[in-house]
């Protein structure tokens, strides 16, 4: 509390000085905040694991059963499942194997205008993410996802294109991306700005396909292209979550300020 205190007061005595850094989180504050909020999306057919994906908690309320963990994860990942299929979430990777426990899907959308999904499980490891505000040009990123279906990575970058004005051609209107390096299974995964805030989700990355000699047949190889990774930004987490009737979650997302109001 004295710390505390003694931040405010040296910030009040020298606003717009560079002793505020001193009132910010270290980096190892930033990432014990971020982590425990990924969680890894499994889905099972016939008893076995057959996709898997990145999540991050972004919500907790009471039940009956305990803790309703709600979590946010790309659309395209819940995509082409069949009735059988079984949806799970992991809690707790970033110590280890983690708590395997089912999931309902609450809401879900795999379209051109929006990918993301909400998810829903009962766990007692639930830590939701603080959301931050957009990112600017150049801002530092954390990434925290679970590639390849495999243990938990932590990836640094900066913010490398916005997504302010969008024209009317998707196709060629501007993105959010980053420059961290993403691979298969990160889809979902938490991209966080250097305080540790939640500034949107992973949507995906660009790939190059490259082709080589020496059969009858062309063959190819799909590679990941560096530093193109794809976010879902928040003003499109705000108003998924608004069409899928969570108010409250929607109401913690910033909201974006229209410049031309």
């Amino acid at each position: 509390m004295r710390s505390f205190m003694l931040c405010v007061l040296i910030l009040t005595m020298s606003a717009g000085c560079a002793i505020d850094s001193l009132c910010r989180s270290s980096r190892e504050e930033v990432i014990q905040q971020v982590v425990p909020s990924s969680v890894q999306i499994v889905i099972e057919r016939e008893g076995q694991r057959y996709r898997s994906g990145s999540g991050v908690a972004i919500g907790a309320r009471l039940s009956g059963q305990g803790t309703e963990c709600l979590v946010l994860t790309s659309g395209h990942t819940l995509s082409q499942r069949s009735d059988k299929d079984q949806v799970f979430m992991l809690f707790g990777r970033h110590r280890g194997a983690g708590s395997k426990v089912s999931a309902v899907v609450v809401a879900h959308r795999d379209t051109d205008e929006m990918d993301l999904a909400l998810l829903r499980a009962t766990s007692g490891e639930c830590v939701p993410g603080q959301f931050g505000n957009p990112p600017a040009l150049g801002d530092a990123i954390w990434v925290v996802a679970y590639p390849w279906g495999r243990n938990m990575t932590l990836v640094s970058g900066i913010v490398s294109q916005v997504n302010a004005n969008q024209p009317d051609d998707r196709a060629t209107a501007p993105r959010l991306i980053v420059d961290a390096s993403v691979s298969y299974g990160s889809s979902g995964g938490g991209v966080y700005d250097a305080d540790g805030g939640l500034v949107g989700v992973v949507e995906g990355y660009r790939t190059a396909r490259v082709s080589f000699e020496g059969s009858a047949s062309p063959q190819y190889v799909t590679l990941t292209v560096p530093g193109e990774t794809y976010v879902v930004p928040l003003a499109d987490i705000r108003r998924f979550l608004v069409d899928a009737d969570e108010t409250e979650l929607a109401e913690r997302v910033p909201a974006i300020k229209d410049p031309d109001r």
